[in-house]
């Protein structure tokens, strides 16, 4: 029964069981209470040059990655997309946002190679070559990859040239990507607290960095052919596991489809309805339904280990992008709100989930946003019981609370029906 993903007891605690993966979560009453954002422990004033020379993400040190492999760039209110810049036109405009291959791939080029015989495909050795071929772009190429081999050990002195290059295949065409955004800071911040966040960009460039990264993920699939799954991930403040606190992305080829999304298409098999039934119904039932509007739904999510606010889309594909630009940009501005009501200062992980390609079963792209608020500990561990200090419901009125201010400051994108403005009908996700 759905009933028993969530009970409220006498005493204010709340019990939880995750519908999909079974996971079981307590939130005991007061434990919430505390204050959620991350301490900043020496802020410092900002100078002219912390805008944009901060970290290695940051825009006048494009440099400091691996080649480029895209960027948005921004006229007026125009964008414009732009492949595979040489080294010596890096900085002739400025990237919105840019993707480039990561530094320390999770599987590295050498994973796909040598279990599945992947090699460059000829448009990437091509363009290779021809990044390579100019004095600007192999120096590129030699600094960072050496200083890569050094971080890991490697005596790069006992090395030729050529040897540096040919480890540098990843750069090119690697299955880890990561989409980064321009600002470090905020326009106008005065000291280092304010950074920038996905909820402190404007709800049109938000859109376009979800579209953005929707179509790496769909480009690593025509790139690697033994891929079966691409995870997208945000991890925000370095508590969420962030090696810069700056807003990027992460976008990994993998060749399983992992346990998670394994018990969702059992789940679906049994029931196509699922996740209408045992989400979106529940969250309606237990008045968790933070808002909506055409294309997406946003709910306080119940049996996660970490408070967590759950987007689904509302289109009957479930594959990002293959949605039309409509339904993206609906689940972008619910998303950029969940975010903005978040707040910069709390450290969280964005997880997209959505149909695995080639999978047959009907299943909505749907995102978690987890805000990293509490450590688990050895209660978990040794009972696999986790205590969630925000239950569902005290998550949801905060939210709630923070977007009505936000809609009041014009912050978030217009038509977002809040709590008990929500209309929705029964089954309001298409995804059969």
């Amino acid at each position: 029964m759905a009933e028993d993903f969530l009970v409220n007891l006498p005493d204010g605690t709340v019990k939880q069981r995750n519908p999909f993966t079974g996971t079981e979560v307590w939130t005991a009453p007061g434990r919430g209470d505390r204050p959620l954002g991350v301490t900043h422990p020496d802020p410092h004033p900002l100078a002219a040059r912390d805008f944009t020379h901060t970290c290695a993400f940051c825009q006048a040190r494009y440099l400091d990655t691996p080649p480029e492999k895209q960027r948005l760039v921004r006229d007026g209110d125009a964008w414009r997309l732009l492949d595979a810049l040489p080294a010596d036109a890096l900085f002739d405009t400025v990237a919105d946002f840019r993707r480039v291959p990561n530094l320390f791939e999770i599987l590295g080029y050498d994973y796909w190679h040598l279990n599945y015989g992947y090699v460059l495909p000829a448009p990437v050795r091509r363009r290779r070559d021809a990044y390579l071929a100019s004095v600007a772009g192999r120096a590129h190429v030699l600094a960072v990859e050496s200083g890569k081999l050094r971080a890991s050990g490697v005596d790069v002195a006992a090395l030729g040239e050529d040897d540096i290059l040919a480890r540098a295949s990843g750069f090119f065409g690697g299955g880890h990507d990561v989409v980064i955004a321009r600002r470090h800071y905020v326009d106008g911040a005065t000291d280092s607290t304010g950074l920038a966040s996905s909820g402190t960009l404007t709800p049109e460039e938000h859109a376009q960095f979800i579209a953005f990264s929707a179509d790496a993920a769909r480009s690593k699939y025509d790139l690697i052919p033994a891929a079966r799954y691409v995870v997208v991930f945000q991890n925000w403040l370095k508590p969420a596991g962030a090696s810069f606190d700056h807003l990027h992305k992460q976008i990994v080829a993998v060749d399983d489809v992992g346990a998670q999304q394994e018990a969702a298409i059992q789940r679906a098999t049994a029931n196509p309805n699922v996740f209408n039934d045992d989400a979106v119904a529940v969250a309606q039932r237990n008045a968790l339904v933070i808002a909506h509007n055409e294309h997406a739904v946003a709910f306080a999510g119940f049996g996660h280990r970490y408070p967590t606010i759950e987007v689904y889309s509302r289109s009957p594909e479930g594959v990002p992008w293959l949605q039309s630009p409509e339904e993206v940009r609906g689940m972008s501005d619910l998303l950029h709100a969940m975010h903005a009501a978040t707040g910069a200062d709390v450290a969280s992980n964005e997880e997209w989930h959505y149909r695995p390609p080639g999978t047959t079963v009907a299943m909505p792209w749907r995102i978690m946003l987890k805000w990293r608020v509490s450590t688990l500990a050895g209660f978990e561990g040794a009972t696999k019981i986790y205590l969630n200090t925000i239950a569902p419901g005290t998550l949801r009125a905060r939210v709630v609370a923070r977007l009505v201010e936000l809609r009041e400051q014009g912050r978030i994108a217009a038509g977002l029906r809040l709590a008990d403005e929500a209309d929705l009908r029964p089954d309001p996700l298409l995804y059969r």
